[in-house]
C-alpha cells in the first residue's frame, strides 16, 4: 500500500450497525462506490468526511481512521480484558 494510505474500520463498523455499502453512503450523502473505495484503502477521506463519518458513528475519529493497519478488535479486547484476569487468578492462588 502507499505511504500515504490511511487504514480504517469502516467495514467493521458498517456491519456491527447492519449497513450495506448504500445505506451508508446515502447517510453521508456520498457515492457507494466511495464508501468501498475507503473501505479498501484506495481513497483516503477528506478531513470534513471523517468528521462527519466520526459523527455518524458517535466515536473519536481516531477510532475508524489510523496511519497505521489497526491490531484485530479480538486482539485489543484481549488485552483490555488480560490484566483484570491475571488480577483474579493472583487473588485465587493468594486465598
Amino acid at each position: 500500500m502507499p505511504e500515504n494510505v490511511i487504514y480504517n474500520r469502516l467495514p467493521v463498523l458498517r456491519a456491527e450497525r447492519g449497513l450495506s455499502r448504500q445505506e451508508f453512503a446515502k447517510a453521508l450523502s456520498i457515492n457507494y462506490q466511495t464508501v468501498g473505495y475507503l473501505e479498501r484503502g484506495e481513497y483516503n477521506p477528506s478531513l470534513e468526511l471523517a468528521f462527519r463519518i466520526s459523527e455518524f458513528f458517535d466515536l473519536p475519529i481516531e477510532a475508524i481512521f489510523s496511519r497505521k493497519p489497526f491490531r484485530p478488535l479480538s486482539e485489543e479486547i484481549y488485552q483490555q480484558v488480560k490484566p483484570s484476569v491475571n488480577f483474579e487468578e493472583k487473588k485465587h492462588e493468594a486465598l
